[in-house]
């Protein structure tokens, strides 16, 4: 059964989580401790209890998500579980490239802990602001962000899903678009509470921070597919430019729909969809988007639990039913 591994981004995190799966899986709890080396604070008390309340801040969220996202996968790997495409929202992208192979879990932290501390430089300074926008279409949300530019920066910096897109830049821009954009009939306009206006142009800053840290870094090929924020699908070609998808991403919109379509309905066609982090809201954008492709969110040991007897009855099943196809043939044959 192929499977398609979906990464959650920054705003789903919470105090607690990964807690039970910490005591309850070797697997998690060795790839947290070696996670919790590269990084300057004390990772697991800012997961599981978040005692300062700095979990929301980026430095901080970053490599707590990819921590989390990557002891995860390393239990469902020892589990039997795999996934044969993967794809993250914005932050999920890393999550998503160390499921692939393209660096290990110490990496992936390493590096989304520089990243957090770059997009938060790039963002002081900005009276910035990003908005979901509900209930309109692309094009007349492009307009409005047109419309609104004399004020700043407005741009469509998510595409979720059908019905909701984000705006970001700076908030005169971005209050003015959200404005025009009810004229012509979105449903609601909601203010997101974010530390900066994320994939946008104001990101550029963090862009090049991280084009100069990546030189430094290994990036093996990919064993998987993974289909990149930036692009919306699978890159082309032979010799796939991650770094350079990365420092895109990070200053240019996120085309989440456009992923989570193109894994499921494209080439690799999935046959479940599989979300990992906390939250749901992948699951969310999943089922408005390909609702005729099953999903499920894994969170806790008991979605680990419940998603393994799931796969085991659905293995039986196609061997009851290869079993049952090879005795009827025989029988034809027979007689």
């Amino acid at each position: 059964m192929k499977l398609g591994f979906l990464y959650a981004g920054q705003g789903s995190q919470h105090p607690g989580m990964g807690a039970d799966l910490y005591e309850a899986y070797p697997a998690f709890r060795q790839v947290f401790d070696t996670a919790a080396e590269q990084v300057d604070f004390d990772l697991k008390a800012v997961c599981f209890q978040d005692p300062d309340g700095v979990l929301n801040q980026t430095r901080y969220t970053q490599p707590c998500m990819v921590a989390f996202a990557a002891g995860l996968t390393a239990v469902l790997a020892e589990k039997g579980i795999f996934p044969s495409a993967a794809a993250g929202l914005s932050l999920g992208e890393y999550s998503a490239l160390h499921a692939a192979g393209v660096f290990d879990a110490a990496t992936a932290v390493k590096l989304v802990a520089f990243r957090g501390k770059a997009m938060e430089e790039a963002a002081a300074g900005h009276d910035s602001a990003m908005m979901a926008v509900l209930g309109l279409e692309e094009e007349p949300l492009r307009e409005a962000c047109e419309a609104a530019s004399g004020l700043g920066v407005a741009v469509i910096a998510n595409y979720n899903c059908p019905g909701q897109l984000v705006i970001g830049g700076d908030r005169a821009a971005v209050e003015k678009a959200a404005a025009i954009a009810k004229e012509k009939g979105a449903r609601r306009c909601l203010p997101l509470k974010v530390s900066g206006p994320f994939h946008t142009p104001l990101m550029a800053p963090a862009g090049e921070a991280l084009r100069a840290y990546f030189r430094d870094i290994t990036f093996r090929e990919a064993r998987i597919p993974v289909l990149f924020n930036c692009l919306g699908d699978f890159a082309a070609g032979p010799k796939t430019d991650i770094p350079q998808l990365l420092v895109r991403q990070v200053q240019s919109s996120v085309y989440m729909e456009q992923c989570i379509r193109s894994m499921a309905v494209g080439p690799i066609k999935v046959d479940a969809l599989v979300e990992i982090g906390p939250g749901k809201a992948l699951s969310g954008f999943a089922k408005k988007t390909v609702p005729e492709t099953p999903v499920c969110a894994v969170e806790t040991a008991a979605d680990v639990e419940g998603l393994t007897d799931a796969l085991k009855r659905e293995l039986d099943k196609k061997e009851a039913e290869k079993d049952g196809k090879t005795a009827a043939a025989k029988r034809a044959q027979e007689e």
